[in-house]
């Protein structure tokens, strides 16, 4: 009888073997975080004494844990991001309850609870990235299109459908089109009677491909036709007075003319030319839009520089005019898998390869590289992306010079390889300063006109110290910075980069997706920005979700269910970017109304459990003794 008595349950050894681990894994937090000096954090201590415990709650493998907490009921850790030691101390409580003893008192330092968590990130955001929209939680961003520099409409309709912070990118364009952007933002803002903040994004040494040899001054035209020939869509040009402003794009399909040699013509009026090869042409004016006309043919044509245009006046009489200068037409090098191309630090304009008569090749296909310094960093048998992961290659030999790469991945058909497209070295630590000359010039402007400050291509934690002595300097150190995860190296060790951040506040962290997943590879995407998502919350440090959001809506007005989905996903953070597109409009209307759906749903990782309207239709069937 006393025997069985003293026997303990399986049940009960089971719960003490779960609360040693635990209380293990208790003294792990508390220890990491007396190795560290949390004075210098002032206001921050808790937010970084937070990510301490996180970073030493996930050394751990709490799977298995996870499963038998369940078992008994009790909350799991897997929502503690916020308020990791309370809700550690919670379910240790709860486990003495369940073993019929009192609470222990585990001494601790004050931490957060689970209101107070997100009350401290709640603020973080609204201190960085403006207060939310009534109804949304979540910001969208929103990057600038060129046209947004000439077109307020455009800028007003943004601000109207739900953009809450505007995104320059100073990699594009230059300070004139950015000041006129900020100017349509702010009557945008008066219009509307809501403020929209800005953030500037610095180009950082981002590697791209350099400039390709231009190919010939020419704009072909040509018309659509369908199987049998027959024209469908007309070729179409359009015809500009020749003193249009260089800063005003002209676009690939428009040729220059004297200014008044278009004031005399008339709509549906035929124009006659002889094009580069010698074939009789003739284009009909079909449309005016201001000083401009545009004209259609239904046959293919070349225009040079000083093509002859000729006209009839109502009196019979000829009139005449020449072309204006044509821009050469951008060249591209085409590889596919098992073609070889050398990067070179030379700025020398790329070319495509060099075949014989035979189809060997002569000399390879070959390109420069925008930042040359990187080269000497990359080593043997390093993997190399261009174009955003559209083609990648093996480095076969490597010097401070050139790179000699065998490319590996490519469409079946192969790839078109464009000036200014971006390089990714995944396996190489690119040692160089993440503030380049032009950032330095570009950061007077931005200190001036803008919110926030996007600090591109960081690496290190010392990165931030660098751009706050930049913002000092210019009489802006408390200015926002938004750290762009972008890199391997800077996904590696955030950790440390977000312990840094903490001390320097506002700051926020952008997952830049793009770059991201080339670096990482697209397999490992889902799980780093989930990562980064925890870490974040962890540190109280707002979270942006960037780069393909609702890409296919705003390049082409039409979603695909993927991109939705995923748009969704983006209730988790605190900000929510799309890109410049064509109908960017629809997208930030679409994207605010997927947002305000799904904040009834969740937050961050929490299910609401709000009221769900489909279970109703379960129980109306029931009731009517129809099947369910």
């Amino acid at each position: 009888m006393v025997a069985r008595t003293s026997t303990i349950s399986p049940a009960a050894s089971s719960l003490g073997l779960l609360a040693t681990r635990l209380e293990r894994l208790r003294a792990s937090l508390i220890e990491l975080e007396r190795a560290v000096d949390l004075a210098p954090y002032g206001k921050q201590r808790d937010s970084a004494r937070n990510l301490l415990h996180y970073l030493a709650f996930r050394r751990f493998d709490l799977r298995r844990d996870q499963t038998r907490l369940s078992h008994w009921g009790l909350s799991s850790l897997g929502r503690s991001e916020s308020h990791v030691l309370y809700n550690l101390d919670a379910v240790l409580s709860g486990l003495d309850r369940i073993r019929g003893r009192p609470p222990a008192v585990r001494p601790a330092p004050a931490v957060p609870d689970p209101e107070r968590g997100r009350r401290i990130l709640a603020r973080n955001a609204r201190t960085l990235l403006g207060p939310t929209r009534p109804g949304r939680g979540v910001r969208i961003m929103v990057t600038m299109p060129a046209e947004a520099a000439t077109d307020y409409g455009l800028v007003r309709n943004l601000v109207e459908g739900g953009m809450d912070c505007a995104r320059i990118n100073c990699a594009h364009e230059g300070p004139a089109e950015w000041g006129r952007m900020i100017a349509h933002l702010h009557r945008a803002e008066r219009a509307v009677g809501r403020h929209c903040r800005i953030e500037m994004d610095l180009a950082g040494p981002k590697i791209r491909t350099g400039t390709i040899r231009p190919g010939p001054a020419v704009v072909k035209l040509r018309p659509k036709r369908d199987a049998l020939g027959h024209v469908t869509i007309p070729a179409s040009v359009w015809l500009a007075p020749r003193s249009t402003s260089r800063s005003e794009s002209l676009g690939p399909d428009t040729v220059t003319v004297p200014r008044s040699w278009l004031r005399r013509r008339r709509l549906r009026e035929l124009v006659d030319f002889i094009d580069a090869r010698g074939a009789r042409r003739s284009l009909r004016l079909v449309e005016r839009a201001g000083t401009r006309y545009r004209a259609e043919m239904g046959k293919t044509c070349y225009i040079t520089s000083g093509t002859r245009l000729a006209a009839t006046l109502t009196t019979g009489q000829e009139d005449l005019a020449s072309v204006g200068p044509v821009a050469p037409v951008e060249m591209r090098i085409r590889l596919r898998v098992g073609d070889r191309i050398t990067v070179t630090a030379r700025p020398d304009p790329g070319e495509d390869a060099r075949r014989d008569a035979d189809g060997q090749v002569v000399r390879p296909a070959h390109i420069a590289c925008t930042a040359p310094e990187a080269l000497r960093f990359v080593r043997h048998d390093d993997m190399i992306w261009f174009d955003d992961g559209r083609i990648g290659g093996i480095v076969r030999s490597a010097s401070a010079e050139r790179l000699q790469v065998d490319v590996t991945h490519a469409p079946p058909l192969g790839a078109w390889l464009a000036a200014d497209k971006g390089i990714n070295l995944p396996d190489t630590e690119v040692d160089i300063p993440a503030i380049t000359p032009k950032d330095r010039v570009d950061l007077r402007f931005i200190v001036r006109h803008a919110d926030l400050v996007g600090y591109s291509f960081i690496h290190t934690s010392s990165d931030i110290a660098r751009l706050r002595d930049e913002l000092s300097h210019l009489g802006r150190p408390r200015m926002g910075i938004v750290l762009k995860v972008e890199t391997r190296t800077a996904f590696e060790e955030l950790p440390g980069i977000l312990l840094a951040a903490i001390r320097q506040p506002p700051v926020g962290v952008m997952i830049a997706r793009g770059d991201l997943a080339v670096e990482v590879g697209y397999e490992r995407l889902a799980e780093v920005q989930e990562e980064i998502l925890w870490l974040c919350e962890a540190a109280h440090l707002p979270a942006i979700w960037a780069t393909q959001v609702l890409e296919g809506l705003t390049k082409t007005g039409l979603p695909t269910r993927a991109e939705v989905t995923d748009a969704a996903m983006g209730v988790r953070a605190e900000c929510v970017m799309l890109n410049k597109g064509p109908h960017v409009g629809v997208a930030v209307s679409a994207l605010d109304s997927i947002l305000r759906r799904m904040q009834s749903h969740q937050a961050k990782k929490t299910a609401m459990l709000r009221h769900l309207n489909v279970v109703e239709r379960f129980f109306a069937h029931r009731r009517a003794g129809r099947p369910s």
